[in-house]
């Protein structure tokens, strides 16, 4: 797989700069001081650009999963057309009828890692043992690892909940740790269970949120590339506590290369840099 790491193109959604220019404004500058550039995708209806956009396996291969998410069955009109728009932009991709959203991806060389959800979305065509062995060939990897749906994130994704440090090892929220009053029956352990049995370490993202916060998820949200990492900030103290003490912590090659982007509105529609972001390696 394509890992984050490796990425070295950029782009977001058209809608972005309609709809939050200050922000998309943000962005293009901070990334063109890193030396890249900041690229935007025609014809989309959101600025929830990873969802449905295809998952990078290799430099030739691009994978256009069914993106049919039912959060947005209601909205028809703010459900974008992956194929249009990739026919736009000139892509071949392979078509799967795996119904996924892209931020339920989190990946590393030769590991994926999924909510749930994608078992229940995909109930009437596969059983899990089929899906898991479809997956696994369509993304040319060893392991799909399944963690628990934190339902506290109503869109199944788990790159609010768990992002790659290396392959061996992954961060997960640290509110999981602290707080695990917040979750019914045994999730904590669940997840825990997971990754372990999977032959993942894990860290958590060790931040003394103030309980008025209510996007906990942000700062994991983060987008990396080869060249920089652009961590979403929410303009409070925590903010510099988020980078110093911990990103830069787990990120040691990208000390000088990280910078901080102000996104509180769009990180109150329940996303960040992750979320509206597509990264591929050209």
């Amino acid at each position: 797989m394509i890992t984050d790491k490796e990425t070295n193109t950029i782009y977001f959604s058209e809608k972005l700069i309609e709809q939050s220019p200050e922000i998309a404004n943000q962005i293009s500058s901070s990334i063109k001081l890193f030396g890249a550039d900041c690229r935007f995708l025609p014809g989309t209806k959101d600025i929830w650009a990873r969802d449905y956009m295809p998952v990078q396996v290799n430099k030739h291969k691009l994978v256009q999963y069914t993106f049919y998410p039912d959060y947005l069955l209601d909205y028809e009109y703010l459900k974008s057309e992956p194929e249009s728009i990739c026919d736009d932009l000139k892509l071949n991709t392979i078509k799967s009828d795996i119904v996924l959203d892209g931020g339920n991806v989190v990946k590393s060389d030769n590991c994926v890692i999924m909510t749930d959800k994608i078992v229940i979305e995909n109930i009437h065509k596969y059983n899990k043992e089929q899906l898991l062995s479809k997956l696994r060939d369509l993304f040319e990897v060893e392991k799909i690892v399944l963690i628990p749906w934190d339902h506290g994130e109503r869109y199944g994704h788990a790159d609010g909940m768990v992002r790659f440090i290396d392959n061996e090892t992954v961060l997960l929220q640290g509110y999981y740790n602290t707080r695990k009053d917040l979750f019914i029956d045994d999730f904590i352990e669940t997840l825990l269970d997971s990754l372990k049995k999977n032959h993942l370490k894990y860290e958590f993202l060790d931040i003394d949120y103030s309980e008025k916060i209510n996007a906990k998820f942000a700062y994991l949200n983060y987008l990396q590339t080869k060249d920089f990492i652009l961590l979403p900030s929410l303009g409070i103290e925590k903010d510099d506590e988020a980078l110093e003490a911990e990103i830069k912590k787990y990120f040691p090659d990208y000390t000088d290369r990280i910078q901080k982007i102000k996104m509180n509105s769009i990180i109150a529609k329940g996303g960040a840099l992750n979320c509206i972001s597509w990264t591929i390696k050209e």
